[in-house]
């Protein structure tokens, strides 16, 4: 494995897969210090390395409901802390997603923690999320921000027409459409997914951006062992989350079986 780069690995499609790390300071869940939420994701990321994944991708999902893009410097300075503890644990590559939106917050995460790519919102066009309008495409502010804290080597994987988003502001923009201004606007990859965490993208999505752009396509939600195969030859990777944890709920601590099951899976796939 190439640390630089999940999409390295000779055996694709990649297997990445998710962290959902535990809620951070001043967020309303929050009940944890930073240093036990920091030693669970060390830990959760080494029963992850030792089933074989190719990435791992930490996101922090139990800070809901979510501000939309600016977090504040707390759940920066967590989030590092966080990444830091899983990147000293593992010698895999690692991504980093700050919810809602909040892409320059990953970046600096990503680049103080050494993780190779961030997982970014609203990269191109204006969408309707769940935390409300985000009016303004974020590629032409981030990666001047990427470039002015000296970043360049931290990859952008954006998700188009994404989930727990309404896009009726582009309905005449099809996604193929999409795949190809991000590729433009300097993506290293894009990420397709269903309508919410959990819920599978569909399979002709992921043809039809495979089909419009040159840079890598992964899927982002609800990949599983019966589906896995629905996504060749199409998907350069699959970020898989929500089947990983017990009883297949994101919330969940991961469950190893499934875990398992779905390494079990990638390497039928790659086999054949």
């Amino acid at each position: 494995m190439n640390l630089s780069s999940p999409l390295d690995a000779a055996r694709k499609p990649a297997f990445l897969a998710m962290i959902h790390v535990g809620a951070l300071p001043g967020t309303p869940r929050a009940a944890l210090p930073v240093e036990r939420i920091a030693r669970q994701a060390a830990d959760e990321a080494k029963l992850l390395a030792d089933h074989g994944v190719d990435a791992i991708v930490l996101e922090n999902m139990h800070d809901v409901p979510y501000l939309r893009q600016d977090v504040g410097p707390e759940v920066v300075a967590a989030m590092t802390a966080v990444c830091t503890a899983v990147r000293q644990a593992v010698a895999l590559p690692l991504g980093v997603q700050v919810l809602a939106g909040a892409n320059r917050a990953a970046l600096a995460v990503a680049h103080a923690a050494g993780c190779r790519f961030i997982r970014a919102e609203n990269f191109v066009f204006a969408h309707v999320a769940d935390e409300g309008l985000m009016p303004d495409a974020d590629a032409g502010p981030l990666l001047r921000y990427r470039r002015q804290i000296g970043a360049d080597a931290v990859a952008v994987y954006a998700d188009i027409k994404k989930k727990h988003a309404a896009h009726a502001l582009t309905a005449d923009v099809d996604l193929a459409e999409t795949a190809r201004a991000a590729q433009f606007f300097g993506a290293a990859a894009i990420i397709i997914t269903g309508s919410a965490t959990g819920r599978a993208a569909s399979p002709s999505d992921v043809a039809a951006a495979k089909g419009a752009v040159r840079i890598p396509v992964l899927v982002g939600s609800g990949t599983t062992p019966d589906n896995l195969e629905s996504f060749l030859p199409h998907a350069d990777g699959l970020i898989v989350g929500s089947f990983l944890k017990r009883d297949g709920l994101w919330s969940n601590p991961p469950d190893p079986t499934r875990v398992a099951a779905m390494r079990a899976a990638f390497d039928r796939i790659r086999s054949t």
